[in-house]
């Protein structure tokens, strides 16, 4: 098997553009939830979400690629070309390649495009609508921008495919079809379509008065989720590649778990079958003791079925040996596909500086999750060497990627 490590992070996020923005702030306890300010919400049931705030795209890309391109491919482009900066990554263009992970690719686009043709003009249809919302077209632009001609896949697991574009990637690698590849996520969902969808199947936080504390993981009093967007990149490599060209190495991907609950297109297993056989698998492609993890960054949207079937999953395969675990939702929201990758980018920097961020808005934790320390409220210090990214999605997809300390 061989070694596979990172050297380049990129994040796009409603706590901040730029990783160490992002992590100053999550770190700090600071949320990244607020009214929904991209357009008016006042008539809808949620009126809340975690947006990218203060977003010009004009400042980190070429402005006739902005007209060309759904938010959800900006931030994917942007997370990207911090991640290659980061890297001082020069690409071997047939021996580097792209994964993109994405759960609903150019769904406001579609959306807000047919709201302007309904009882108009077809002219209302812009001639760029078709690649603006295919979701391999994030990974294109990318790939155009920097001549990267080798493998190329995009996956669409719902809420695991940043989690899963980490797996692929890995596996273009450790094949040989690759020397080099990129791991990219991106969401941007924010429309009155999916938010009616998602509220009506009741499954949102409808605390539209106090925003910034809606998002409650694990908490007695959560209500649902909270939608956010953004985008996260990471750069992988084999060891040999990166210690030939001297590049920094900030972790190692250990292990990757990929499962299915097989069980319902909504609704977890009951019992944590997929989630459970998900982290085992991760831990054994690891090949790692659980007692070994420090910590996990837990899927924990707040929905009451998925916090207390992931907390089962979690004591059922770490015992007496428990990690420290957290939830970032509750500073990012449900970030969907970006969440994938920034919350892998989480662990590293938690292994890094000795800091576990904190589970906000997490008072009195419902009975159903006691046992687990959550680190509420408030991060904590912590020296371990290996971390765990939970990832868990509709259709019963699950996604377990574990970093170690390089």
């Amino acid at each position: 098997m061989k070694k596979i490590v990172i050297t380049g992070m990129g994040a796009v996020t409603p706590l901040g553009i730029g990783v160490d923005t992002y992590w100053k702030n999550i770190i700090s306890g600071m949320s990244g939830i607020d009214t929904i300010k991209s357009f008016d919400p006042s008539e809808l049931a949620v009126q809340i979400a975690g947006e990218v705030k203060n977003f010009n795209p004009c400042d980190y890309m070429p402005k006739d690629l902005i007209r060309k391109t759904d938010p959800f491919m900006q931030y994917a482009y942007i997370s990207a070309e911090e991640a290659i900066k980061q890297s001082s990554l020069e690409i071997d263009p047939k021996r580097t390649g792209i994964v993109m992970g994405t759960a609903m690719s150019g769904i406001a686009t579609i959306a807000f495009t047919q709201d302007a043709l309904s009882g108009a003009s077809h002219k209302k249809v812009g001639p760029r609508f078709i690649p603006k919302i295919l979701g391999n077209i994030a990974a294109a632009n990318i790939a155009i921008d920097h001549n990267i001609q080798g493998p190329s896949f995009t996956v669409s697991t719902a809420c695991s495919s940043g989690g899963d574009a980490v797996n692929m990637a890995c596996m273009c690698i450790e094949s040989g079809k690759a020397d080099v590849m990129f791991a990219v996520g991106a969401e941007s969902v924010l429309c009155p379509l999916v938010i009616y969808s998602l509220a009506n199947a009741k499954a949102l936080s409808r605390r539209n008065d106090t925003p910034s504390s809606a998002s409650r993981p694990f908490d007695i009093t959560r209500d649902g989720f909270v939608i956010g967007e953004g985008g996260g990149a990471l750069i992988l490599e084999t060891e040999e590649h990166a210690l030939a060209r001297g590049a920094k190495i900030y972790g190692e991907i250990k292990g990757c778990g990929n499962t299915d609950d097989a069980y319902h297109v909504t609704a977890p297993h009951p019992e944590g079958r997929g989630a459970i056989e998900c982290m085992k698998q991760a831990i054994a492609d690891a090949g790692v003791d659980a007692s070994e993890i420090g910590y996990i960054n837990a899927h924990g949207t707040a929905t009451n079925k998925g916090d207390a079937v992931e907390t089962f999953s979690i004591k059922k395969v770490f015992g007496d040996k428990m990690p420290y675990v957290s939830s970032t939702k509750g500073a990012t929201g449900h970030m969907m596909g970006a969440g994938g990758i920034t919350e892998i980018i989480t662990c590293v920097k938690a292994i890094e500086t000795g800091v576990i961020p904190p589970t906000i808005n997490l008072n009195e934790v419902d009975p159903e999750c006691a046992g687990i320390d959550f680190v509420a409220n408030t991060a904590k210090k912590a020296d371990i060497k290996y971390a765990m990214s939970n990832a868990f999605g509709f259709g019963g997809q699950n996604s377990c990627i574990i970093v170690g300390k390089y």
